[in-house]
This record gives structure tokens, sequence and C-alpha cells, in this order.
């Protein structure tokens, strides 16, 4: 393999925590324990971009992994060695258990089958994760061959044990200074290829969901979903790069083993992992009916009740399944919460204590093109850095300088910065360095866009409380509200719910004898300089006719459609863009005069609305004479008001019932009026 320039980077930055993701591919599948552990060993041996110390390195991990892990039928040949030779060293998953009839703990080896093995309460103690789930660790295992005599004896005993995870104090430090020799591209590429993906084989937009599902590794009590289709790797993140995070296939969870044992007081998975991720979750259940309820309550609050003793713990939950079709299917026969258990899809308040529900369906299948050969973090680094990003929050860095629209509620709220903190985490190690306004806005525009996707399933349930998804930001206390939608909502040629950047309106133009009416989308800019520009190509007649006279107007009209701003101090650029076979632009006046007047005053007209209607150079309206076909194509490309004129009224009195319910018939007198009507409260 051929070091690129991010190679070196990363050798210079960080010596001696990288390795070569596709050595830890070759020992995958060869030994029965997660990437992780092979990565740890690679990271002891082989973090160094010399050819000749990675050969020695790997011989010596090849070596340690054959003799010490146990495959399937190799379980007394380990035993047997343990008793010739008093003691013998595995790698294996270790969990423990107190025995009450003797008072003592016991720790369970599952590759050797042994459930009775001796252990001291010390390495219990310091080591509790043993006892909820347990975790891989280097264990050396001695036999007692005089124990062995007595009755009941237990001649198998941990001696000692080291688990599979850097315990260096000063991990994050080193994170945070040898961040700061990337750009913000390099380093998400950087942290892509550290979970062993190629970022170059990837997407914008598929990088962008990857890098949002390390959140809930770096904050704490982060709630999250992704849904979407078969082998795009969902759960591999959870189960293989960190041993901070706990996978649950589905099945049944016990109350028990999630929170706390009300017998012995035991913690359960939450208290004792940063991530605990449902696996197949739509074949997940509680064994107690009131389960659902107490996770509620744990996801709102981090915190569950033992008896009168309230118990609280970080660790977050996410959710992952399969869809059994493709979203938009999903979402023609219900929402996009289909695919959960039934006693959890059409629950609108666990629903509002996720905080994202990731795109699953925005990322590709797994296959060979996209796992790395570059080198990336050794993951028990990365993951030790995470763990210790989790103890910090850069909401900080959001005060003052982005402000949230007002439809979204306080658990929205919560739910973006939440998902903002942890994105600014992962970007940004060190807490005092300055995040660029584009980063940020990066950060803000994918976490309203997840927590939109939890609210609009919520809208589509029929609550009415959760009616208002119209969710938007501002950049500076000056800055121009810009609104955030979710992709498959709605494609780029139909209209959409949302509100359009200022400046951009939508319109039919009415056709005519040889023409049917047509869809336009006017995109008006404003800049320095003066007059008006139509950037078409080559705009025919007709289409040129609508632009000028809405621009006329605009000049003659302009205090009382913009106040104080002067169009002649401004450069005005429209492009209008037929969106089926109509070309000739007829009658827009009025849709492209109210784009010229929203790009000066920098306010965007409201969501889902189209405006119909000619205006003359004098300022009159232009008669309509097919209102109710033009109500009917409104309907079709997903319109939910129509601005008409209000000489259409009669006209419009014929259209039928099934129509009328359909759409918001909204009339208008002048230019003035259609204007207070169609901008953004």
């Amino acid at each position: 393999m051929e070091l690129d320039v991010l190679d070196r980077l990363a050798a210079e930055a960080f010596d001696g925590y990288i390795v070569r993701k596709d050595l830890v591919r070759r020992f995958k599948g060869q030994y029965p324990v997660p990437t992780y552990v092979g990565e740890f060993l690679l990271g002891r041996y082989c973090a160094s971009t010399d050819e000749e110390e990675i050969a020695e390195g790997l011989n010596i991990v090849d070596r340690q992994m054959s003799e010490r892990t146990v495959r399937a039928g190799e379980e007394e040949l380990f035993k047997a060695n343990a008793r010739e030779r008093g003691t013998v060293k595995i790698i294996d998953i270790i969990t423990a258990r107190l025995d009450p009839e003797t008072d003592s703990y016991v720790a369970t080896l599952p590759s050797l089958r042994l459930n009775l093995v001796r252990i001291d309460p010390d390495m219990v103690n310091n080591n509790q994760r043993m006892l909820t789930g347990g975790f891989y660790a280097e264990v050396e295992l001695e036999y007692d061959a005089a124990i062995a005599q007595e009755k009941k004896g237990r001649p198998f005993g941990v001696s000692s044990l080291r688990p599979i995870q850097l315990s260096k104090r000063g991990a994050l430090d080193d994170l945070a200074t040898s961040r700061a020799a990337f750009t913000t591209e390099q380093w998400k590429q950087f942290l892509l290829r550290s979970v062993g993906l190629e970022p170059t084989e990837l997407t914008p937009r598929a990088q962008d969901v990857l890098l949002a599902r390390m959140v809930p590794f770096v904050e704490r009590n982060y709630n999250a979903v992704e849904l979407g289709p078969r082998g795009t790797g969902k759960s591999h993140l959870y189960q293989q790069v960190s041993p901070y995070s706990h996978l649950v296939s589905g099945g049944k969870a016990t109350v028990a083993r999630m929170f706390v044992n009300n017998a012995n007081g035991q913690r359960g998975l939450v208290c004792q992992y940063d991530v605990v991720c449902f696996d197949e979750v739509s074949g997940v259940s509680f064994d107690q009916k009131d389960g659902v309820n107490i996770m509620k309550g744990y996801m709102e609050s981090g915190e569950f009740s033992r008896g009168r003793e309230s118990i609280r713990a970080n660790g977050g939950i996410v959710m992952v399944g399969n869809f059994d079709v493709d979203v938009e299917h999903q979402q023609r026969i219900g929402h996009l919460f289909g695919p959960m258990p039934p006693e959890m899809r059409d629950d609108t308040a666990l629903m509002d204590r996720i905080h994202a529900y990731l795109p699953g369906w925005d990322v590709p299948k797994m296959e060979s093109r996209l796992f790395t050969d570059h080198f990336g973090l050794v993951s028990d680094f990365l993951s030790e850095c995470w763990t210790r990003l989790r103890g910090e929050t850069r909401f900080s860095a959001l005060m003052g300088r982005v402000t949230f629209g007002s439809a979204l509620s306080g658990r929205d709220a919560t739910a973006v910065n939440k998902t903002v903190s942890g994105l600014l985490k992962l970007l940004y190690p060190d807490a005092a360095a300055p995040v660029p306004d584009a980063d940020m806005e990066w950060a803000v525009r994918l976490a309203l866009e997840c927590r939109r996707r939890v609210k609009e399933q919520q809208k589509r349930i029929g609550s009415a409380e959760f009616r208002s998804t119209q969710f938007s930001y501002r950049m500076g206390e000056d800055g121009v509200e810009t609104f955030v939608s979710t992709p498959e909502l709605a494609g780029a040629e139909g209209i959409g719910a949302d509100p359009l950047p200022p400046g951009h309106a939508w319109g039919i133009s009415p056709g005519g004898a040889d023409e049917a009416p047509g869809l336009y989308r006017i995109e008006a800019t404003e800049g320095p300089g003066s007059g008006m520009r139509i950037t078409n190509v080559t705009p025919c007649g007709t289409l040129r006719e609508s632009v000028n006279t809405a621009y006329q107007n605009l000049l003659s009209r302009r205090r009382e459609l913009v106040g104080e701003r002067d169009p002649r101090q401004h450069e005005l650029n429209v492009q209008v863009r037929a969106m089926d076979t109509n070309k000739s632009g007829a009658f827009l006046g009025m849709a492209v005069l109210l784009a010229f007047a929203g790009a000066l005053l920098e306010r965007s007209l409201k969501g889902g609305l189209i405006v119909i209607g000619g205006i003359s150079v004098g300022g009159s309206v232009e008669p309509i004479h097919n209102a109710v076909l033009l109500a009917e194509q409104a309907v079709e490309r997903g319109a939910q008001t129509a601005l008409f004129p209000v000489a259409a009224r009669r006209q419009l009195n014929d259209l039928s019932d099934e129509m009328a319910a359909k759409i918001n018939i909204v009339y208008y007198t002048d230019a003035r009026d259609a204007l207070v009507k169609a901008l953004c409260d």
C-alpha cells in the first residue's frame, strides 16, 4: 500500500497510536474475538509505518492470537495445559457473579466452558463490568491440584487479568493536541478511516450519517434510532469498535439486566456502558409490562428507581433495525418508525425522547471497496478518548452564535443541542479550539434534520401537538432564517412543506390555447451593484415580459413593498426554472415580484405556497380564465396553499369538494396584499 497525504500526516501526528486497517481485516474472522481485540494487539506491536517493524509485529500478534484464543473443540486442550503447566494465558470475555452459598465471586470463561472459576473480590470491584455482560481481557488462568481434591473444589482461578482497553491518562490530551495538524475535512476522513471505512468511496451524505453514528459515544445519555436497508453496517460500530458499548440482539430484554436487579441491587447495562445498542430492534421486547415505561423515564431524565432509591446512569440507548421495503414505500404505507416493536412503533412519548433519527438508507451496503487499507487510530485509543469526551460539553459554543426558530419545542432544542455538542466534540476534541461558522452550521443543519425526522413521524401518527415541524435557525443575531428539511419528505421537483430560502418562490403559468399550465420555480438573489439580470440562457419573450413587468412594479411601488430598501442600490439576479413542458413563462409576474421582495427583505415566503397571477406595468392584477385547472395543478404538485387574485373567487366555487379539502385558497387584491399574505410570520 502506498501512503497518501493523510497517512503521512497521521503518522507524524499520532506516532504510536495508528494501525493499518487492512491488517485488522487480516485477523477478522480467523479468531473468535471482536475487531477491537485484534486492534489492541496490533496497536501494541504494529503501530508503525516501517514495513519491517509491521512484519515483525504481525508475527507476534499472530502467535499470541493463535496461542491465546480458544477455538471450538480446543477447550479441553487449554484446561490440560493449565493443569500441566500450572497457568495458561487466554484472551476471552470474562463475566462474574456472586455465589451466595460460599459468599464469594465466581467468574465465567465461556470459551473454556468454565462457570465456577475462582476470582479475587478486588479484581471484581475494580472491574465491575464483569457483573453486567463482561468484557474481553487477557486472562492468566491458574490450576490448583490440591483444591481439585477437595469436595466441591474449584481448581481453576484467575491469577491476573488485563482488560482490552487503553488506560493512559493523557489519551484525550494527545488526541486534542494532534488534531490541530488536520483540516476539518482531513479530520472527518481520518475518523472514518479509524473505524475501518474509506471516505473517498463514500458520498458526502453517507459520510455525514456515519459521523452522526459516533455521537452516542461522546455524548452522555444520547438516544438515537437508525433504520434502513440490511447490510449497511448499522451495528458494526457498537459491536466491533469500542469496549465501552454493548450490543443487545433481538429478543427478550430484562429490566434487571438493563437497569437494576431489585433483588441484589446489581446495576445494569446502562450503568456500566457508554452505549447500549438494541440490534434487530423489531424483535426486542421486555420481560415486564412496564419495561418500556421504565426505559422512557430513563431516556428522559437519565434516572430510574429501585424502591425509594433513585439511580442515575450515563449510558445512551441506540436502536437499529431494518426496513423490509424502501424508504419511499415505508412512508406510503405508514411512518418511519414502522419496523419498531408493536409496543414502541406508535408511542409518540417514546419518540419524543429520541434525540436523532439517522437515515440508514443513505449509507451504501458494505462491500470490499468501502473498507480502507490506510492508517487509522487504534480502536482502543479512539474509544478511550471518546469516553473521556463524554465528561465535556460544547453547549457554550452555540451560545450567541445560533438562534433556533419558534417551531422547536423544549425537547427539540435539547435534542438538537446534544447532537450539535456531540458532533463538535468529534470535530474539535480540544474544548478551547475555535469552531468556524461553516463547521458550526454543518453540525446545526445535521442535528436539526435528524430531530425533525422524529417530529415528522409523530406528526404522521396524528398528534396535533407535533404539527409544527418547520425547523429553522439563524447564524448570528442578524442572520437570515434558514429552514432545514428532511430529504426523504419531498423530491426536488415537487413543492415541499418547508419555506424556501429568501428570494425563492413557486408559481404557475396558466398556459394558453396551445400550451398546458406549467409549474415554475423562481430563484432571485440580491448583491452589490444595481439593475436586474435574467440568468436563464435564452429566456423567451413572454418569460422576459413577466420578469421585466415584475421589476418595474418593484421600482414603482418600492416603499409599500420593501420600505426603505432601494432596489436601485442592489443588483437582482433571477433564474426562472420550468419544471415541466410549459416553457413560455407567461403571467408569472406576481410570483416573480414576491421573489424580488423576499430577496431584498431577506425573508422567506410561507412553506407549501404557490403564487398564481400576472401583473401589468401599471400594477393591476391580470385576470385568470382557468382558475379551477390551476388549483388542481397546485394540489397535484404538492402545494398546501394557493395565492389567487380575488377576481378568481367565483370560478373557484366550481372546485370539487375533494380538491377543496386538499388545499387552502388565499385571495389577494394587489401586490402589497399578496406580499403580506405570502411572507412567513
